[in-house]
């Protein structure tokens, strides 16, 4: 996968809309020996619902912080909506909807207050529908932040992220922690600002189930590097996992091309094949000595733990 870097933007000479409004191109980080992000290439159309999964520690967070501008870059370049994650940070924060995993909002205020302190920075804040968000995420305006849920925490950082009515929206593992009745709503929140408003959302989470239902492409991260960035549908519209039983004393000869992960227990053999058609399974028959091959798709979250389980394998 590459990206080509265009030219960088400006508020008065914006990015035309078919140019990609997040991109990295060999973006790097390291901490002394450990190389937390590794070469990462990125290129994130206007309007695209992009997921990025990966397991703890892959590098998800470290990426987002880069093109945030809120940790420095090793090494590689990084731009939202035309602007350098490296000396443009405060334009992108003041245009960026940004609700990190961990919301930084002063305990001392009533919601109400940390609206208005918001606000002062927000050009184009929305006031109806910031009161739509209020209602839609029962927020009392008289609470005080530290009498608030982890979920009405995670609502309320949401609502101040969206109601200035950004073009982009990164979310870093919104709901880290959530029960999942409240990961509902926030995820379906998310759902309804993108069907009502033309916003490119970045999506980082562990709830790979949610990543399924609200993104078009997906990206998986593992050991900082980018091992896939695809359209969610075509990806497991082409994987399937295949369940063959082996002939008596018998084990695999070949193996599929585009398999990701496979397990043999007793006679039973399970594949998951990536690229599959319906030659898949001839050729694994013509190969092997089997019976009984049954075919069955495949979710996100499936796909997500056999891949890492088979990256794992080959380590």
């Amino acid at each position: 996968m590459s990206s080509v870097l265009m030219p960088q933007a400006d508020m008065d000479n914006p990015i035309s809309p078919n140019d990609s409004v997040i991109k990295a191109e060999n973006l790097t980080k390291h901490y002394r020996r450990l190389v937390a992000v590794d070469k990462v290439n990125l290129a994130i159309p206007r309007g695209c619902v992009f997921g990025l999964i990966g397991p703890n520690g892959a590098g998800k967070t470290t990426l987002i912080k880069m093109m945030m501008g809120l940790i420095n870059i090793s090494s590689g370049r990084a731009t939202v909506l035309g602007l350098d994650a490296t000396g443009d940070e405060d334009r992108i924060h003041r245009i960026v909807g940004y609700v990190p995993e961990t919301p930084t909002i002063y305990r001392w205020m009533r919601v109400r207050e940390v609206i208005r302190f918001c606000r002062t920075f927000r050009e184009t804040w929305n006031n109806e529908l910031c009161k739509e968000l209020l209602d839609t995420f029962e927020l009392d305006p008289d609470r005080k932040v530290k009498h608030l849920s982890k979920g009405m925490l995670a609502k309320l950082s949401l609502l101040v992220a969206l109601a200035f009515e950004p073009e982009v929206l990164i979310l870093d593992e919104p709901t880290a922690g959530l029960d999942a009745v409240i990961r509902e709503e926030f995820v379906d929140s998310i759902l309804k600002v993108i069907c009502l408003r033309e916003c490119t959302v970045f999506y980082s989470s562990h709830a790979i189930e949610d990543v399924e239902r609200i993104a078009d492409r997906v990206g998986l991260i593992f050991n900082g590097q980018m091992h896939l960035d695809t359209p969610v549908k075509d990806l497991l519209s082409t994987t399937r996992r295949i369940r063959a039983v082996l002939k008596d004393e018998s084990t695999p000869n070949i193996v599929p091309d585009g398999t990701i992960w496979q397990q043999i227990d007793g006679r039973e053999w399970i594949l998951t094949v990536t690229n599959f058609t319906p030659d898949t399974i001839s050729r694994l028959q013509a190969a092997n000595s089997v019976e009984n091959v049954e075919v069955e798709e495949i979710s996100l979250t499936q796909f997500f733990k056999d891949y890492i389980k088979g990256r794992r394998v080959k380590k």
